[in-house]
Formats: structure tokens, C-alpha cells, sequence
């Protein structure tokens, strides 16, 4: 660079050849970069580098006096980088982080900086000087940092309150560098010098007021919390569910196994047991133990022997502060229960023709929707199970991924850095793909590039949050795709939902049990009614005395014909396509929950619980 500048600014006439020789003098002597000699020696200004600079490689320049940068986007480099490089972000867009650099053309910098955040780096110049003072004023000095790291407690770790107190130690003008000493501690308060009235004050410790590292490590790592918290993975595995909630309030701290999807209580703990048995959690998730004041996500993979055989089990850690402690949820990811044979998720024979029909298509957009915990998952993976070939190369983006599946690209989304859905995808159509799946389609973008690739001759798989597939067409325009382009790209959506099976083991025939009228108030026929037998769970040893045993889904698949897509492309209502997908023969999750009860899988509080008229 310092060769390059000098003859830039020769050849536009700003500097002389003897003011060049005294500006790398003057270098050599006090060290810096040449930009920052030309400005010490009064030979240009810094705005006229900065221009010049801007002019020669076509990169905007940016007056960083009159520019506030978000503390968040900050926080994407750190201070050592940032000081380094000389470089400041200033904004993200997507998966593009602007930055300010006083050297456009350092691709060493702009390379690591790309390497360390994921994102896609676009820089803006701005003069040395204002980016000195910048990244002094955003990043503290670089005494501050020393500070910081003398100040530091031993395993990397800071606590929130000595945290506070070091801010407050660096911005209170009256602090010396010994006062730094007590940084970590509660200040000294002069007793004496306080009125009798606040003698008798009793003060309650806050949770993220200190936290002593080494009594919650140590307490985690004690034989009994060790014992509970292995007792609690293999007892929810034992039992079949699928989440586990360990939840503290003020006088009660509880553990409940979500099974079948319905919440059981099984264990009330001593309030004694909430911190170590949430460090030793953490610590298993590889979570900070230390931080207590803000959600955090994790995984544990661990083996465990179940009845004389080995099992790799995966759980998802999601840890909440809550008012009384951190409520945590581990989801069992239990590759074992993963049902890939479409044949036995609980289709209808007629639903399940028109799925295989629309996941056999060249190109085409397939949606399942349905809330959190309906099975979309299962559906999606079982469909790319199926089309999964040494000829065929699928592409998923998913938040989390949940299972891995072998022969399948399966990317994790980072909305941290950048890498969400839409950068996903749009990455994805340069990898040469035949089959997408995307985890969710949130947004305008997302739906976008999906419905672009959709079009583009590729197969895309993708749910939606929407209570029955009529109204995921009002969703998808809601979301600014046009009509036109939702009739042309979508092949089939499918909404579901999972109800629990009656246990076979204590199946019991109660039809005498249920007047005909509740049956034909929840839909059945008056001819219908009498021709089949409602059965029941009586509750035993195999379903823990609950009835039901296991769950199955019920479906409404709407295949996007001919006539349906007419009616989306002039702008009908869910209402106006529901009745035409009907006259079709689509079956609504209403009349699917209606042919379980009828074959005796489920029951009629089931049907009602998940579904509408």
C-alpha cells in the first residue's frame, strides 16, 4: 500500500516527489501508515485521501464522525480483529456485512473477516484517523482491553455482575487503574455513614447479581445430581417421550415427560437440586454456566445401554430464563422412532396416492403445514427417504437438523451470521440440486426464491404454520407471492395433525358407551352411525394406565388440480377452494380423524381435541 498511495497521489497531483520522500521518512521514524504521515505533515487532508481512494477502486467512502453503528453489528468482530485489520462493521443486510477500512484492496483482511463471520463482506472507505477514533469509542481503548483481560476471573468466564462493575469502572471518571483491583467484588458502602432507617433492610440475592464459577461447577459434578440428571434421560426414554421439562418456580421445581404429546408430571425435586442439576445439564450441552440472563441452545449426544443394547440418543437443550431459575426442555431426537415408511404414518390410501404422485413430479412446490409437534418433520423426511438416489441430489436447510440422513446435504441454519432460509436457498440453486427441502418458508424472500425454483425445474419440499391447506394459498399471497405465480408452482399441501392411538393391548369396544347423536354431531352420517364399533383404552402396565399408546396422523391432502388452480389464480378464498378441493374428493382432517375412529385406532376425544367441523 504505501507505494501504491504515493503514486496515486503523484500521478493526481496531490503531493510532490520531495513531499512523497519526507511523508516515508517521516514513516520510517514514527512508524504508521503513510496515509497518516501525508496527514501529520499538513501535505493533504484526510477527506482528500479518502476521496481519492474511493475514486480509484470504485468503493463508496463514509464520513465515520456522523455515523452511529448498532452495538449488535459491533459485536460480529472482535476488538483484536477489528484493531488489526483497522477495519469497522457497520451494517448487515442479509448475509452481507459492510465494512470500513482505511485499504479497500486488502483481500487478506476482507478473506479472514468473510472466514471468521460467515458473511459476505462489502467494504466502504473511510480516512485512518476517524477509523482509530471509531474503533476506540465502540471498542474501548486499548488500555481498556488490557484491563479487561487482567480483570478476566481464571477460565475464560466473567461474571455478569463484575462484568457491570468493570463498565461502570471505565466510564466513572473519578476510578483509578488500582481501584480495578476490587472489579469482580461488591463496592465497599461506608454502614455507619447510612440513616438508621435502612438498618433494618434484608436483601435478597439476585441470580445474575454473582455467580461463583467454581460452587456451581463443583455442585454439578457431585455423584447424586450426576445420578438424577442420567436417571431423568434414561426414564424419558423408557417412558416414550418426546420432551422433557424441568421447570422451577418459587416454591416448587418439577419435571414433566411430554408423552404422546400430552404433559405428564413425574417429579417434584428440592428446591435445593435447581442450580446443580441446571449446571450439569449445561455443562452436558456444552452451554455457559455463566450466563443466566439469556436463552441458549445446545445439544447432548450420548450413549446409552438400554436393555442389554447400546443406543446413540440425541437430545435438543433449550434453556429459558424464567422468574424463578432457568426452565429448561430437552427434545429426545430419537433416530430409532423416525418412521420413514410412509405406509404407517396413517394415510388414507386415496391422501397417500396423491402425496406419492405430487413427490414423484420433476419440478413443483410441496407444502405441509400443520403447528409445532404435528408430525411435519416425520412427513418430509419419510418423502425424501423415498426419492433418495444415487442419481438424485437433494439439499435440505433446516432449523435444527434434527436427524442425519445418509446420501442427503443437510445444511444447519446460522440466523446469527447471516445463513438463514433465503441464503440457504439461494446457495442451493447453484449446487446443481434435483429435490429441495427448506425447514419453513418464514417470509417474502424465502417464499420467493422457492417459488422461482420451483419454476426453474426443481422439486422444492417446504411446511408452512397454517391451520388446514385451503388457507395456506390466502398465506403464501398474504405473504406478497402473486396468485398467479401460487396456482403455477404448487403441486399439492398438505395439512396434518397427530392423535394418539388406543393402546392394543387394553382395547376395549364402547359404542354402548357413546350416544349416536355425539357421533353424528361430530360428522358421521345417520347411516354411518351403528355400522362400526368405537373403541377405547381401559389403561395397563403397557400405556401406563393412560389408554393410548403411540400416535398416528391425520391428514388433508388438497392436490393442486386443474379447476383449484383457476380458482387461486382469480383470487379465491380459502372457503371457495376448500369446496372445490371437496367436490374432488379431498378428505379434511376432520373426516381423516372420522376413518380412524371408524377402524378403531383412535378416539372421538382425540379427533375433537385436534380437529374442527
Amino acid at each position: 500500500m504505501p507505494v501504491k498511495l504515493g503514486e496515486l497521489l503523484l500521478k493526481e497531483n496531490m503531493v510532490s516527489p520531495q513531499q512523497l520522500q519526507d511523508a516515508l521518512n517521516h514513516q520510517k521514524m514514527n512508524g504508521g501508515k503513510l496515509g497518516k504521515a501525508f496527514v501529520s505533515l499538513g501535505f493533504v487532508k484526510d477527506e482528500e485521501i479518502t476521496s481519492l481512494l474511493s475514486r480509484q477502486y470504485g468503493v463508496p467512502s463514509i464520513n465515520l464522525e456522523h455515523f452511529e453503528v448498532d452495538p449488535a453489528i459491533i459485536k460480529i468482530i472482535p476488538a483484536e480483529t477489528a484493531r488489526k485489520y483497522q477495519v469497522l462493521p457497520l451494517s448487515r443486510s442479509g448475509a452481507t456485512l459492510t465494512i470500513a477500512m482505511a485499504d479497500p484492496t486488502n483481500v487478506f483482511a476482507m478473506d479472514d473477516i468473510k472466514f471468521m463471520t460467515g458473511y459476505n463482506v462489502e467494504p466502504v472507505v473511510a480516512s485512518e484517523s476517524a477509523l482509530e477514533d471509531s474503533i476506540d469509542r465502540y471498542y474501548g481503548s486499548s488500555r481498556s482491553l488490557e484491563l479487561r483481560k487482567d480483570t478476566a476471573p481464571a477460565g475464560g468466564y466473567q461474571s455478569p455482575g463484575g462484568a457491570q462493575a468493570l463498565k461502570e469502572a471505565m466510564e466513572g471518571p473519578t476510578l483509578s487503574v488500582d481501584d480495578m483491583a476490587s472489579i469482580g467484588g461488591l463496592s465497599e458502602i461506608d454502614l455507619d455513614a447510612m440513616g438508621e432507617a435502612d438498618a433494618d433492610v434484608e436483601t435478597v440475592k439476585a441470580d445474575d447479581e454473582e455467580i461463583d464459577l467454581g460452587n456451581l461447577a463443583k455442585s454439578a459434578d457431585a455423584a447424586p445430581v450426576i445420578k438424577l440428571t442420567n436417571v431423568l434421560l434414561v426414564d424419558s426414554l423408557k417412558r416414550g417421550a418426546s420432551d422433557i421439562h424441568i421447570e422451577p418456580y418459587e416454591k416448587e421445581f418439577r419435571v414433566r415427560f411430554r408423552i404422546d404429546g400430552i404433559l405428564y408430571n413425574v417429579m417434584a425435586l428440592p428446591l435445593k437440586l435447581k442450580d446443580p442439576l441446571t449446571s450439569r445439564i449445561k455443562i452436558m450441552a456444552k452451554l455457559d454456566i455463566a450466563e443466566k440472563r439469556l436463552p441458549q441452545d445446545g445439544r447432548i449426544k450420548i450413549k446409552m445401554k438400554v436393555e442389554d443394547r447400546s443406543r446413540d440418543l440425541d437430545f435438543r437443550v433449550s434453556v429459558l430464563p424464567t422468574l424463578w431459575g432457568e426452565k429448561i426442555v430437552m427434545r429426545l431426537l430419537d433416530k430409532s422412532k423416525l418412521m420413514l415408511d410412509m405406509t404407517k404414518l396413517g394415510f388414507e390410501q386415496g391422501s397417500l396416492d396423491r402425496f406419492k404422485n405430487a413427490i414423484s413430479k420433476p419440478y413443483g412446490i410441496v407444502l405441509v403445514t400443520g403447528p409445532t409437534g404435528s408430525g411435519k418433520t416425520n412427513t418430509l423426511y419419510s418423502a425424501i427417504a423415498a426419492l433418495n438416489k444415487s442419481d438424485t441430489n437433494i439439499m435440505t436447510a433446516e432449523d435444527p437438523v434434527e436427524f442425519n440422513l445418509p446420501g442427503i446435504n443437510q445444511v444447519q441454519i446460522r440466523e446469527n451470521i447471516g445463513l438463514n432460509f433465503a441464503a440457504a436457498l439461494r446457495s442451493f440453486l447453484r449446487q446443481d440440486p434435483n429435490i429441495i427441502l427448506v425447514g419453513e418458508i418464514r417470509d417474502y424472500e424465502t417464499a420467493e426464491i422457492a417459488v422461482k425454483a420451483a419454476l426453474t425445474g426443481h422439486l422444492v419440499l417446504s411446511t408452512l404454520h397454517t391451520n388446514d391447506a385451503p388457507s395456506t394459498v390466502s398465506r403464501m399471497v398474504n405473504m406478497g407471492i402473486e396468485p398467479f405465480l401460487v396456482g403455477t408452482a404448487v403441486n399439492l399441501i398438505q395439512a396434518q395433525r397427530l392423535v394418539r392411538r388406543v393402546c392394543s393391548k387394553c382395547k376395549v369396544d364402547v359404542t354402548a358407551d357413546v350416544p349416536a347423536k355425539t357421533l353424528s354431531d361430530i360428522g358421521f352420517t345417520p347411516e354411518q352411525v351403528g355400522s362400526f364399533k368405537v373403541m377405547k383404552g381401559k389403561g395397563c402396565a403397557t400405556c401406563n394406565g393412560t389408554g393410548y399408546k403411540g400416535r398416528v396422523g391425520l391428514y388433508e391432502v388438497m392436490e393442486v388440480s386443474e379447476g383449484i388452480r383457476d380458482l387461486v389464480m382469480v383470487g379465491a378464498t380459502a372457503v371457495e377452494i376448500k369446496r372445490k378441493a371437496l367436490e374432488e374428493g379431498m378428505l379434511t382432517l376432520r373426516m381423516s380423524g372420522l376413518e380412524k375412529i371408524k377402524n378403531g385406532v383412535t378416539t372421538v376425544e382425540e379427533v375433537l381435541r385436534e380437529t374442527v367441523l
